[in-house]
């Protein structure tokens, strides 16, 4: 949308998410995110940290479920959401103002770490670019596949790897089969 500062933070959580509810029973999902820019002093031939940035963080609905299910304290995440500022009066009457994002996306950073996804049982309804057609995996534009696809393969049912066999051995965890019925 117009208006709104994409952002993408590479930092670790201060503490574990802390799921909660709003009246209606919206599940929300609230975290801090530190991030410390690092940077070489080549006299002394070592690190240097420099001055963490602190940003709070805000997921909704079943990603705040996920989000408080999959991470806790001291991981080390890649956030991309939104950037919003938000002004207010503190204790003395200061006007402040803090740095918060909506995020759009998290993940584990696996620099340090490995991870092992398993994806959720589809409710239904959730296929965004509106794929009737089956496709199994990456994105298939919406038109299931039937050519005009970014791949240029005609028959590529939007698999990720072009329907060839698993490259990477086992089973492929993106190619199982997505309910294309309404939630309701």
């Amino acid at each position: 949308m117009a208006g709104e500062t994409p952002i993408t933070v590479i930092g670790n959580l201060t503490a574990d998410p802390e799921l909660r509810f709003t009246p209606n029973g919206v599940p929300v999902a609230n975290f801090t995110v530190a991030s410390t820019p690092r940077t070489f002093d080549r006299q002394t031939n070592e690190w240097r940290d420099g001055e963490a940035m602190f940003l709070n963080c805000s997921v909704w609905r079943q990603f705040a479920e996920n989000v408080a299910e999959s991470l806790s304290k001291g991981m080390r995440v890649i956030v991309n959401g939104n950037l919003k500022a938000r002004s207010y009066e503190d204790r003395n009457g200061n006007r402040r103002t803090s740095y918060e994002i909506d995020v759009i996306e998290i993940g584990p950073s696996l620099k340090f770490a490995a991870a092992k996804v398993s994806r959720n049982q589809s409710s239904g309804g959730g296929n965004w670019g509106g794929n009737s057609a089956g496709g199994q995996g990456g994105w298939s534009g919406g038109n299931g596949g039937q050519g005009g696809n970014w791949g240029g393969n005609p028959g590529n049912q939007g698999s990720y790897n072009n329907g060839d066999a698993n490259r990477g051995g086992g089973v492929d965890p993106w190619a199982s089969a997505q309910t294309d019925e309404p939630p309701f």
